[in-house]
């Protein structure tokens, strides 16, 4: 290969990637500066965040589902043929009646998971109601009326994913709240070759910050760039030669910077990762079982890898209910419960329960509405919080009136969120390390809304 044509393909891929943007935002100091701030938050014990999200937007309203009182009269009207048995449910004792007075159960397919939401003493299992991207409150009637913005695009799949996992719901960059706390932390970590954000599902906007790019692994390992590893020694030689040779030009010089990096990283976390004792509990062999196998193992070599914050991200997909319902997202919650209540399991046998809290994410919730046998795409939503630093046991915010064209329904059974993606993320943000002073550096809209720590966590 000649020396241009590789500096040409180089650059290619490199603009095509989420390395060019946080790159050309680096070029940018005055940027970077008003981002910062100058203020660095440094924090002295091990804590990770690892958002599990849910593409295609998980129905929680079969997830978490009436079972008494006025909640089931009108999830029952709203769902026909879609609602789920009263009897059939996995029945939640919270510490606390939920908003509504009705009583609640999970979906058949979690009985791992709602074992532990029940478990007496310390239940390391929340869940946070009616979650959705917002601007401001709104009512139905400032909704209808168009007196009160809401987020663009609402109901598009990739507009909310994006939406959901940015800094705040209008924001026009592809930075995400993840990103943005690895900014503030990632100089904590005596290691600082490794980034604190790792991806075992790729690219996504959550993880993506000014200074720091996540880092992609798979569900076996650091994975090497392929075309070197198959190519002949002398080839070999010859793009090591190029990738260590000194450039005039910055854009050069910063894919040199990224290649050794990324190679240099592939035998760092391998060697710490074959290092390590094999784990004693065992992870579902699914999807998501894989995943989060991978992101326990990480964990389980922080201290090999002189990790102290950490913020992982794994998902699963298949929750794009149109039709098919019952049967589909049975599926899926069972390999959420199963990958889940392992991945606890894990981190309770390394001793990292109370430093590790896993959160779920999804771009909407589905419609109270049923086209047959599936739901279309909705708004709010609810979403489970795992940890041993987690206030288990507890159904936190206002459960959602299900009632067809009620108080919390914008049109064909959407439901109007009542605490904002920001509250959510701020609350996680908060035990991560976030003074309340500075957490509106991370989420510029949180002032607009109620309080910014919903209580889920120690």
């Amino acid at each position: 290969m000649k020396r241009r044509d590789f500096i040409r393909n180089a650059l290619c891929a490199t603009a095509s990637s989420a390395l060019f943007t946080s790159f050309a935002g680096k070029m940018s100091i005055a940027h970077a500066a008003a981002l910062s701030g100058g203020k660095m938050l440094l924090g002295s014990d091990y804590r990770a965040l690892v958002c599990v999200y849910l593409y295609g937007g998980n129905d929680a309203f079969n997830m978490l589902v009436p079972a008494s009182g006025t909640a089931r009269t009108a999830y029952a009207a709203a769902r026909g043929a879609l609602a789920l048995p009263a009897g059939d449910l996995l029945a939640l004792h919270p510490l606390a009646a939920p908003s509504d007075g009705s009583q609640y159960g999970f979906n058949p397919a979690m009985p791992q998971l709602a074992a532990l939401f029940n478990q007496s003493g310390s239940s390391p299992l929340a869940i946070v109601a009616n979650v959705g991207p917002l601007l401001h409150p709104i009512t139905k009637a400032e909704y209808e009326a168009g007196t009160v913005p809401v987020p663009a695009q609402l109901f598009s799949h990739s507009d909310q994913t994006v939406t959901w996992q940015r800094t705040h719901a209008n924001a026009i960059d592809r930075r995400g709240w993840g990103g943005r706390l690895a900014d503030m932390f990632h100089e904590t970590n005596p290691n600082q070759q490794l980034s604190m954000n790792i991806s075992v599902d790729g690219e996504n906007v959550f993880q993506a910050g000014d200074e720091v790019v996540p880092y992609f692994v798979g569900q076996g390992g650091a994975t090497g760039i392929q075309f070197v590893q198959d190519w002949l020694p002398s080839r070999r030689d010859a793009f090591l030669a190029l990738r260590d040779a000194s450039y005039p030009n910055a854009l050069q010089r910063e894919y040199a910077r990224v290649m050794r990096r990324s190679m240099d990283n592939e035998v760092m976390i391998n060697a710490a990762l074959e290092s390590e004792p094999p784990l004693a509990t065992t992870f579902p062999d699914t999807h998501l079982g894989r995943q989060l196998r991978m992101v326990a193992r990480l964990i389980h070599v922080r201290g090999a890898l002189e990790m102290q914050r950490q913020i992982f991200f794994v998902a699963l997909g298949g929750f794009d209910t149109h039709d098919n319902q019952l049967e589909d997202q049975a599926t899926q919650l069972a390999e959420l419960d199963g990958a889940l209540a392992a991945f606890h399991s894990a981190m309770v046998e390394i001793g990292t329960a109370d430093a590790v809290t896993a959160f779920t994410a999804s771009e909407f919730g589905r419609t109270t509405s049923i086209n047959g046998d599936g739901t279309d795409h909705g708004w709010g939503s609810h979403h489970l919080i795992l940890g041993g630093a987690v206030n288990g046991r507890h159904i936190y915010g206002t459960m959602p009136d299900l009632t067809v064209e009620g108080p919390d329904d914008a049109g064909w059974g959407q439901i109007i969120p009542k605490i904002a993606v920001d509250q959510y993320a701020a609350t996680l943000a908060r035990w991560y390390g976030v003074a309340p002073g500075d957490m509106a550096t991370v989420f510029p809209n949180i002032g607009r809304f109620g309080p910014s720590d919903l209580g889920f966590l120690s």
